[in-house]
């Protein structure tokens, strides 16, 4: 994805359901028309209210340039309701049964998230936010920061980056030397547990662990 012509480009670490710290948040930035905002991933799981998050994003979408970076829990939420993956795994484990709990809240529906079927978990999310999660991009790029969910392969091209660590892999697993482009990297994903962005000058991590006690964090970077 080109680069995008703005004011200010600022970008929003995992949200993962916080609707409130997101309109917090929202409200702080005041995005206009000229701003991009760039939203690093994992809208879903966890947190109490992903139904309301999406929907706030898609508002969001009309007030400035958003770019919607796909995280891990986005591309689960979409294989599970589609049947491509276990939709009892994503329930009882990865934060699913909260997000099927807030489009039945919002959007009616009583039986248990793990009674669901995937044809009934699917009927419950509106089809604007699941083309919202089909439509989010791998990665974005200003002219002196690239923006990807989770991690990257310092010796590879931006293009070339293999999915899986784009979406995956954990900063506690390995951390990449700086990119070979020589750009700033900006990701999420690794929630960083004492609440505090983690910014190693050449790699910077914006998930502050929303979902789990701390906060919801955006930073302005060069346009």
């Amino acid at each position: 994805m080109p680069p995008i012509q703005a004011k200010r480009t600022i970008a929003i670490g995992d949200i993962h359901g916080c609707s409130r710290a997101l309109d917090t948040l929202l409200d702080w930035i005041e995005p206009t028309a000229d701003d991009c905002v760039v939203a690093l991933g994992d809208y879903v799981d966890k947190g109490p209210d992903t139904a309301g998050a999406i929907e706030r994003l898609i508002q969001l979408g009309g007030q400035c340039q958003l770019v919607s970076l796909l995280g891990n829990h986005d591309q689960l939420m979409l294989d599970a309701i589609a049947g491509r993956a276990d939709l009892a795994a994503w329930v009882n484990d990865q934060g699913g049964r909260a997000t099927l709990s807030s489009y039945a809240a919002r959007f009616g529906g009583d039986s248990p998230a793990s009674a669901l079927s995937p044809e009934q978990a699917a009927a419950l999310v509106p089809s604007a936010h699941q083309e919202f999660l089909r439509n989010c991009t791998l990665r974005f790029e200003s002219h002196t920061h690239f923006f990807v969910h989770a991690s990257y392969d310092a010796r590879l091209p931006l293009d070339a980056q293999p999915r899986e660590l784009l979406l995956d892999r954990s900063l506690r697993d390995f951390v990449p030397a700086r990119h070979r482009s020589g750009k700033t990297a900006v990701v999420g994903h690794t929630s960083q547990k004492n609440g505090q962005v983690l910014d190693l000058g050449y790699l910077i991590c914006l998930d502050t662990n929303c979902a789990k006690g701390g906060w919801l964090t955006a930073r302005e970077f060069p346009s």
